[in-house]
């Protein structure tokens, strides 16, 4: 099959290089538009880029793809479809209707749950056990379209956002070439969301990030797993920002005022609303990530009230 491919981040990486790798005709890729990025605000290429570059294959940057110019430029690939998968632009009608066997997208969760930007950070601080992926027609209502496939992925009690994000790219691949597979042979079988059961995953916002320790333990570690690498769980100490990367819950009660510290030389552990959430990793402004005991060889803790 002819396939132009629209992708951008790492997660679509694993999915246009099984393509590459396939029989399939990737004729052309299609990205957002370079970003400044860096001290230097240099433009950097994305990572779906770098790698359609290495293959040869054409790449197309558009600011949209709703004028005549650029549609007309994406007909003259004939595509037999449009695959996309963390493209980062909403595809218009006549974008849809363009290929023949239509426009397939690779979405990091089990729908109809975490429709939208941030799917895998949501179900993580949700505290779901598992996420996924789901190969799905892509239709005009975000995320909406009939699915194709589905790849399960347990969440374990020490995965963060960036862990499941190597774990679903890969799987988006896996996926995707089933789906290809089963549409060569005329054996897919399309299946409509339960609108009842959507959720929506929003956009994550750096003020998301302030840990609000009145939380239970269980509810901020998750936050912390959630919001590793972005925007990174943070707390204020003697007035400076705490950023942290890792914590886990502990079962016990807390009786003193939620943001205490409890430390020793080895551990540091925080009073919540419901339970102790003990820190493992944490950074200052400038400074390196550090395992707490690093940390605690450095600044006095017990008894400090963070937040």
């Amino acid at each position: 099959m002819k396939i132009v491919f629209a992708g951008t981040p790492e997660f679509a990486v694993p999915s246009l290089q099984m393509l590459l790798d396939s029989k399939h005709d990737v004729c052309a890729v299609y990205t957002q538009p370079d970003r400044p990025a860096g001290r230097g605000r240099k433009l950097h290429f994305s990572p779906v880029k770098e790698l359609a570059l290495q293959a040869n294959i054409p790449v197309l940057q558009p600011l949209s793809l709703k004028n005549a110019d650029d549609l007309a430029q994406l007909s003259t690939f004939n595509a037999d479809l449009i695959i996309v998968v963390a493209y980062g632009m909403i595809l218009p009608q006549t974008v849809l209707d363009l290929p023949r066997l239509g426009c397939l997208n690779v979405h990091g969760s089990l729908l109809p749950r975490w429709r939208g930007a941030a799917p895998i950070h949501r179900a993580l601080m949700a505290g779901d056990k598992h996420t996924g992926v789901t190969i799905m027609q892509v239709v005009l209502k975000l995320d909406a379209g009939d699915m194709l496939h589905k790849e399960v992925c347990p969440i374990s009690d020490t995965d963060t956002s960036s862990d499941l994000h190597d774990k679903l790219s890969t799987l988006g691949a896996i996926g995707l070439s089933k789906v290809l597979v089963q549409l060569k042979n005329d054996l897919l079988w399309a299946q409509k969301q339960d609108e009842t059961l959507v959720t929506y995953a929003e956009k994550l916002s750096k003020q998301e990030a302030i840990i609000d320790w009145s939380h239970s333990a269980q509810d901020i570690a998750r936050k912390v797993r959630g919001l590793n690498a972005w925007p990174v769980a943070q707390t204020l100490y003697q007035g400076e920002v705490l950023r942290i990367w890792q914590a886990e819950a502990i079962d016990s009660n807390a009786k003193e005022i939620p943001g205490t510290v409890s430390a020793t030389h080895k551990h540091m552990e925080v009073a919540t609303g419901q339970g102790w959430l003990r820190v493992l990793e944490v950074q200052l402004p400038g400074g390196k990530r550090l395992p707490i005991h690093a940390f605690l060889n450095a600044h006095a803790v017990d008894d400090v009230v963070l937040g």
